[in-house]
């Protein structure tokens, strides 16, 4: 079933755009190194994935794309320009970066209708605009039955596709995923990934980035895919070539994969 939603897969951009770069990023907490000397580029058009074993840094990686965290050594660099030193609000607002974390990130006590607005009337000044961008993703998403209902009523699905239209509002360059399809049924996976595969199709200047354990769903739709592991990247590649990378079976999938 999962195999049917990518028909097909970007193996070679012909004219590889970097929207975004790591390089030589370093970073410790408390004598503990996290990530040591790890490097790779964003596409403009891709779907990225992150895997790794737990503690890797993955959701680190995520941070210090969005600025949450500065990192100790290296560069974080989008759309050409050096954003090391910039804060969260500043990446958002001037690169349009979009988050969609693994948990929360919407309004319990608000409708999923007035979770939208609140975040619209900070991103989209033009009332017009703000109203029909809000409505017209309601409607993609297959939302309009339940927008007046109270986000904390909501299913796991329902949250997850408010948020991730939360995030689709400013209209982002880059959309990081937290653990997108942790704590779903099998339906609403898939549903899911076929909303990112379409979103691809849609915007092919966005890059999407999902930080994933769910390993099998994540390589379903992604054309790249970094794996983390002991604090640097073992491998990186195509879906079919990361399944037959020595240092991926050995650190990561194992043999029975």
């Amino acid at each position: 079933m999962a195999a049917l939603i990518k028909k097909f897969r970007i193996k070679e951009f012909k004219s590889k755009q970097p929207i975004a770069q790591l390089e030589k990023i370093s970073l410790s907490f408390s004598k503990r190194q996290i990530l040591d000397n790890i490097s790779f580029n964003l596409n403009a058009g891709e779907i990225v994935g992150l895997l790794g074993p737990n503690g890797a840094g993955k959701s680190t990686v995520f941070n210090i794309l969005m600025g949450l965290i500065k990192p100790d050594f290296g560069k974080v660099i989008i759309q050409k320009t050096n954003v090391t030193n910039d804060p969260i609000y500043v990446r958002a607002r001037k690169f349009n970066i979009g988050y969609v974390p693994q948990y929360g990130g919407f309004f319990n006590d608000l409708t999923l209708l007035d979770n939208l607005k609140a975040i619209g009337e900070i991103l989209i000044k033009d009332e017009r605009k703000r109203l029909s961008k809000i409505h017209d993703l309601i409607s993609k998403f297959a939302l309009d039955n339940v927008q007046e209902v109270k986000a904390k009523f909501l299913s796991g699905g329902q949250r997850r596709k408010l948020v991730i239209c939360m995030a689709l509002l400013g209209d982002p360059k880059i959309l990081l995923c937290d653990e997108i399809f942790a704590a779903l049924d099998v339906l609403t996976i898939h549903m899911l990934k076929e909303i990112l595969v379409n979103l691809q199709r849609e915007k092919p200047q966005m890059c999407i980035v999902i930080c994933e354990h769910q390993a099998r769903e994540l390589l379903s739709i992604v054309d790249r895919a970094l794996i983390l592991s002991n604090c640097k990247i073992i491998a990186e590649g195509s879906p079919n070539k990361l399944i037959k990378d020595e240092k991926a079976k050995t650190q990561y999938f194992g043999d029975f994969f």
